[in-house]
């Protein structure tokens, strides 16, 4: 079983209002997300949010949301609160970025196989040269995930075990590319 976890409960200080709630073609950009994530195989999503507006779209979406009021902390709070939220038969944490409105199911798809085939406890995406999201951390780290402080994410566990870490490489490079400036909003943003 994987639990994908949706981390939506930034502040957007880089763009100064909401980016997750901005319209991207008619729906959210949390929404293109959401959809991706629905159209694949994962077995459990969960939203972790700050905003009301973020849980609306989670409910409207048939997501299972959680409140995370711990946000000031740093990306770590959101790990945790998804984690503390998922199924005792997760097998493994997929953690998603709120903004990554391109991001594509069949992508998703390609890493859930790659965990499920290789021994393996960290399977990451490279789109073209440079690493991404969404990224996969096997049950047996959760321990570490839930010590994690601040921003730095799932980093650190990556460093300690780089070695170990599946790399699988796609050449869809937009499909890393998340929306964290109004200048890059309105370049890429769907009329």
């Amino acid at each position: 079983m994987i639990t994908g976890i949706i981390m939506a409960s930034g502040f957007s200080k880089r763009m100064n209002k909401d980016k997750l709630t901005l319209d991207f073609g008619g729906v959210s950009i949390i929404e293109m997300v959401i959809k991706a994530i629905k159209e694949s195989n994962i077995d459990e999503i969960i939203l972790v949010y700050r905003d009301e507006k973020i849980k609306e779209i989670g409910i409207k979406n048939k997501v299972k949301t959680v409140y995370n009021d711990r946000a000031e902390l740093g990306q770590s709070e959101s790990i945790k609160f998804g984690i503390n939220a998922s199924n005792i038969e997760t097998d493994g944490f997929m953690f998603f970025v709120g903004d990554q409105p391109f991001l594509d199911t069949s992508i998703i798809n390609k890493l859930i196989d790659v965990f499920k085939k290789e021994n393996t406890d960290i399977v990451a995406p490279i789109y073209k040269d440079k690493r991404g999201n969404p990224i996969i951390f096997s049950s047996k780290l959760k321990d570490q995930l839930l010590r994690i402080e601040g921003d730095d994410g799932g980093k650190s566990i990556i460093g300690n075990i780089y070695d170990e870490v599946k790399f699988v490489h796609f050449d869809n490079e937009i499909a890393r590319l998340d929306i964290d400036t109004w200048d890059e909003y309105m370049k890429w943003r769907r009329n």
